[in-house]
């Protein structure tokens, strides 16, 4: 009967846009799966603007840190932090360039946040429903400014869009979002909201955190600009925290 079962699931499995008995399109979850397989991304809304954070920790030493793709500048009012397959994060990234400087050349504006987002959406929804291809292993935390207010969205492989005040998406997910929700307030400042990511990524670290251990751009209601911050900004976050560097835990362990 096991046997069974999982042959069923198999015929399912092979097939991107049928559904199995029980209404579910398994191919993606699996792309679920693999985004909880990346390195996770954090972001944070603030009443000054918004925060994207990632954890960028170089897996060798030998590995050029700037080709560690997790954050991107989609529109100078609007940034991207990703999880999952780097290769399709950099395609829908791509796809979302394109269209915010589409809407520049034909609306003479800068493209709403929402809207973005709902159009990465509808591109990553059509590959779960077209045999030609399979769904994007990709999920994104999109921030940006839009008529003066910062707004915060997650896409998914299903193509989803949802809004956030603050979210967290890749590896330890559940973990630093429960972090999160005990520690999130909407009267946050930029800093503060900086601090807050900082601190929901260190909840599932074991290891200390450097300046090149992590990513962080801002968008701010001020300027809608998008900034991404240098290390010596980061050193003196992480230095207001106290939280251990790399420094300190080599000194531990000599």
């Amino acid at each position: 009967m096991q046997g069974r079962g999982q042959g069923q699931r198999q015929a399912y499995d092979r097939g991107t846009t049928i559904f199995s008995p029980d209404g579910r399109l398994y191919q993606v979850e699996y792309a679920r799966e693999a985004v909880k397989q990346g390195s996770a991304s954090i972001g944070v809304r603030t009443v000054d603007g918004v925060v994207l954070l990632v954890d960028a920790r170089n897996p060798s030493l030998l590995l050029e840190r700037e080709s560690i793709e997790k954050l991107h500048k989609a529109d100078d009012h609007i940034g991207i932090a990703s999880a999952g397959h780097v290769a399709d994060g950099r395609r829908i990234i791509d796809f979302a360039r394109q269209r915010a400087q589409l809407n520049r050349l034909q609306y003479e504006e800068p493209i709403g946040v929402e809207i973005l987002t709902k159009q990465i959406c509808d591109e990553m929804h059509e590959y779960t429903q077209v045999g030609r291809g399979r769904p994007f292993g990709v999920a994104l935390i999109i921030g940006g400014i839009e008529n003066d207010q910062p707004r915060l969205y997650e896409t998914d492989p299903s193509g989803t869009p949802r809004e956030w005040a603050a979210l967290a998406i890749g590896a330890g997910r559940n973990e630093i979002q429960a972090f999160l929700e005990d520690h999130y307030s909407d009267q946050l400042s930029l800093e503060a909201g900086i601090d807050v990511a900082f601190r929901a990524l260190a909840s599932v670290k074991d290891e200390p955190q450097s300046p090149e251990d992590v990513g962080i751009a801002t968008i701010d209601v001020e300027s809608k600009q998008y900034r991404e911050l240098p290390d010596d900004e980061i050193r003196e976050h992480l230095d207001s925290l106290d939280l251990p560097d790399d420094g300190s835990h080599d000194e531990r362990e000599g």
